[in-house]
């Protein structure tokens, strides 16, 4: 048992050591939607049942799902990726925002979001619905912008780490957002990068570019080495087959059927009668032959050993061509996902690694192999053996899987799978100035890092929130100062405030991504600065940090001072313009009939 608890303190140290891992995600992008509904009869037209829509839910998918994990599993995530301008790219929009993912998505206007929507009903997936066609291709304007944030993103990931190289993420499901001259430029710049993870639907449009871990489904690792080739060996006895198809769906591969090849299999020279695969190949698809040995790649396919039992164990097989990935990949790590199976990793010791996992509905693990890569990924950069990263990609991947939906693990619950307190230190979100020295030194001292910012945050709007969650993903902790009512009114005119400071402090600290909110009544926060001493200090706008006016003090202090830009079109006095446009539109014309005084007062005084 205390071995046990030790294990589970080692695993968690691991946890604790990436937070804040700076990890650029780049790939297909997609918006994932579930739609809840209830069927009580069928309709009259067709055997279909009628469904009643009760609820719907927008998730990032793919790359941003990824990205979306990476972030909950507390790094520091930053998503590139091409993005339709269109609804659907919107709501991606918003869910990479609520994660807390540094959005440097490229606008593609005329290029649609794939969507992914699902229509269920008690829980059972009916249909799904793909839109997104993998042949829209960006154009060269659109290659050109995407190589753009790559190369910013990767100096701003930098930056914000202190010149540490970051952790790279390809996610390759062949919908077109990594083009070959994006291939191309991840490969030469693979010196950039300190880790590099692959996650692609043909690995071999991938070769140069040297991953430190590569995680293939079962399928993807299959095609690979069919495609490989490889020297023709005489082999023994009859064979298997796997039905592969030629053209997989553009989201990923499905998996491959494993069964006994028609006409039986000879086993120590006796024939046994046993079933081909069940249904027939559809169009386009052949077989890929398993032949005898369970060592050589054949012409058609790769092969497995056929003697050891009853059918065809994918462990035993992934393991026993793990060395062949690995130099097919030039990856350090190969992690074959193994779906309801758990998976088998393998690195340069040769020493295979096996994990299992329960098996669930369908349903409950869309997204769950998003959930393994950025566990293994942040576990790797993180230096941890492999064991332990293959261990915590494991957990986090089975640990989502309790529902419905798109998995997301959350380093909390990952802590929690652990037997460890997630959280440390209790103080209210509202402080007053006199409470912050005690409270920042506590946090000091448990090694976190405090980032500050400022404002009059007067009609808390979408911006507002992208920009504190952006900032909260700097560090561990987030103080926001925010203007007393007399310093906005100095600082804004005597109109302003809208909402008093009260009411500005409540709404600031219900947010998830704000840690404390304290009042200040002077104009320039600069004694507050001088308090917290703040690791990170952050102001909203376009401009370069050297025209922050406390720049100057930060750095004299030991920080760093980052700008955030603002979301467009959305901002304080905009939304107060837009009021009052709309209230002089609905006032009654100048020679419109006075209501009656007696009713006006009436009407006052209830």
């Amino acid at each position: 048992m205390a071995g046990a608890a030790a294990e589970q303190r080692r695993l968690a140290t691991v946890v604790e050591s990436w937070l804040e891992r700076p990890v650029l995600i780049v790939g297909d992008a997609m918006l994932d939607e579930w739609r809840f509904a209830d069927s009580d009869r069928l309709c009259r037209e067709a055997p279909a049942p009628v469904l009643t829509l009760r609820r719907r839910i927008s998730a990032a998918g793919g790359a941003a799902n990824t990205a979306v994990n990476v972030a909950a599993l507390g790094g520091r995530a930053v998503l590139v990726a091409p993005v339709g301008a269109d609804v659907a790219g919107d709501e991606l929009h918003d869910c990479l925002d609520r994660a807390g993912v540094w959005d440097r998505t490229v606008n593609q206007p005329g290029r649609p979001t794939p969507v992914k929507r699902r229509m269920l009903a008690g829980n059972q997936i009916l249909l799904r619905e793909d839109s997104g066609d993998p042949d829209d291709a960006l154009d060269p304007e659109g290659v050109t912008r995407l190589l753009t944030a790559l190369s910013c993103a990767t100096e701003e990931l930098r930056a914000a780490a202190g010149g540490e190289a970051p952790t790279l993420v390809v996610c390759d499901y062949g919908l077109g957002a990594l083009p070959a001259p994006v291939r191309a430029w991840l490969v030469e710049q693979r010196e950039r990068y300190a880790t590099v993870a692959l996650d692609a639907h043909d690995l071999a449009d991938w070769r140069g570019l040297a991953p430190t871990v590569v995680t293939p489904s079962f399928a993807e690792a299959t095609r690979l080495l069919a495609r490989a080739g490889g020297p023709t060996r005489p082999t023994a006895g009859t064979e298997l087959h796997l039905e592969h198809p030629h053209g997989d769906p553009a989201d990923g591969p499905s998996e491959l059927t494993v069964g006994a090849a028609p006409g039986g299999v000879r086993a120590d020279d006796v024939t046994i009668d046993r079933p081909g695969p069940v249904g027939e190949p559809t169009p386009g698809e052949d077989r890929v032959a398993l032949t005898g040995d369970g060592l050589s790649v054949t012409g058609t396919g790769v092969t497995v050993n056929t003697r050891a039992g009853e059918g065809v164990d994918r462990a035993v097989l992934a393991e026993s061509r793990l060395a062949e990935l690995r130099a097919h990949t030039g990856a350090d790590v190969v992690a074959v996902t193994l779906d309801t199976e758990g998976a088998v990793v393998g690195g340069a010791d040769g020493e295979p690694r096996r994990s299992h996992s329960t098996p669930v509905p369908a349903s409950h693990a869309v997204g769950a192999g998003d959930a393994y890569l950025a566990a293994m990924t942040l576990a790797l950069a993180a230096d941890a053996p492999l064991p332990t990263a293959a261990q915590l990609a494991q957990l986090a991947a089975t640990i989502t899987v309790s529902d419905t939906g798109t998995c997301v693990c959350r380093r909390e619950d990952l802590l929690t799978a652990l037997d460890q307190p997630t959280e440390t230190m209790s103080h209210p979100a509202l402080v007053g100035s006199d409470e912050l020295d005690a409270i920042v030194a506590e946090y000091r001292e448990a090694g976190r890092s405090v980032v500050f910012t400022n404002g009059c945050f007067d009609v808390l709007h979408r911006g507002h929130v992208r920009y504190l969650e952006q900032a909260r993903a700097l560090g561990d902790l987030l103080i926001v100062a925010v203007n007393s009512d007399g310093s906005v009114r100095r600082l804004k005119g005597p109109d302003r405030p809208v909402n008093p400071v009260e009411d500005r402090g409540a709404l600031l600290a219900a947010l998830a991504c704000v840690d404390h909110v304290v009042v200040f009544e002077e104009d320039s926060p600069a004694a507050l600065i001088e308090a917290v001493r703040p690791d990170i200090y952050v102001k909203g706008g376009d401009y370069p940090p050297e025209l922050v006016p406390e720049a100057p003090l930060v750095r004299r202090l030991g920080g760093q001072v980052h700008t955030l830009g603002y979301v467009p079109d959305r901002s304080t006095s905009a939304i107060i313009e837009r009021i009052r446009s709309h209230s002089q539109e609905a006032s009654p014309p100048p020679n419109a009939r006075e209501p009656d005084p007696s009713l006006s007062s009436r009407t006052r005084a209830s």
